[in-house]
């Protein structure tokens, strides 16, 4: 029961081969091992499952368990993990539907992965900001800077708002630099806010070009043409990504996410406690 840590741009993940159908992990178990203090500790645990008419399926557990949405640097970093196994075609399940990505570039372990996302087709407007649905719950509030915001604080409070309710929202803050967006998430299922959130930083790119804060100067927000594709760069905790999309009446369709997946060790969980 061989575990693999990597991480898309800080996010971290314990990953395994489960093809063959051999581990069999409870919510209990997930929690045991994610944890940062008494386990190995991650942001979450994916298993490499098989698929009876792709190259895989994705089965994705948040740190405390909870499982059934999609995560997009996990998304990534399984797919690192299907190259590093030898796969050459990267279509998959996930909890949101099938995906498809390619490998941009690999030195040894690292990687640069693109990854495709699913369509987005609605965008709720509210006056702290916008809620939208990326595969996860998300809820991006802009403000002036985000290195200066208190997520831990705010972070919960709008993570467990009524409007969101029963389900809650991840919720991330965005703020906008000569380049760039930058981003912090806080997500639930970790109850924390970690160094990046794939699905969060797609919902802040879309919301950002809807709202005008990232304009591209040949595709200039919500007054260009509703089929000129549009890419967003963005700035995580610790590393770059970038997001592209093709508006199309309200709509958003071929939505991109490209950015880097990187393995740094091995965990056996055969004999653990954790299991």
């Amino acid at each position: 029961m061989i575990f693999h840590k990597c991480h898309g741009a800080g996010n971290d993940f314990l990953v395994a081969d489960n093809r063959d159908g051999h581990i069999r992990l409870d919510s209990g178990a997930v929690r045991r091992l994610c944890d940062r203090h008494t386990g190995f500790g991650a942001d979450g645990l994916m298993l490499l499952e098989d698929s009876g008419m792709h190259d895989f399926r994705m089965v994705f557990y948040n740190p405390d368990g909870s499982t059934g949405m999609m995560c997009g640097n996990g998304g990534r970093c399984i797919v690192a993990f299907a190259a590093l196994l030898g796969l050459g075609h990267f279509t998959f399940e996930a909890a949101d539907g099938l995906h498809e990505a390619s490998v941009v570039s690999r030195d040894g372990d690292r990687f640069v992965i693109r990854l495709k996302m699913k369509d987005v087709s609605r965008i709720d407007e509210y006056g702290d900001g916008c809620f939208l649905d990326t595969g996860t719950r998300h809820f991006v509030r802009f403000v002036d800077d985000v290195e200066k915001t208190d997520v831990a604080s705010l972070g919960p409070r709008l993570r467990h708002d009524s409007r969101f309710a029963p389900q809650g929202t991840n919720v991330n803050f965005v703020s906008r630099d000569a380049s760039s967006i930058r981003v912090r998430t806080f997500e639930k299922g970790v109850e924390g806010e970690t160094l990046a959130c794939g699905t969060g930083i797609v919902a802040s790119a879309i919301a950002s070009w809807y709202k005008g804060v990232y304009v591209e100067s040949e595709a200039p927000g919500r007054a260009s043409s509703e089929s000129a594709p549009v890419t967003v760069p963005v700035r995580a905790r610790i590393a770059p990504l970038k997001v592209s999309f093709t508006p199309c009446g309200g709509e958003f369709r071929d939505i991109w996410l490209e950015g880097p997946a990187e393995f740094v060790g091995t965990v056996d969980a055969s004999e653990s406690m954790f299991i």
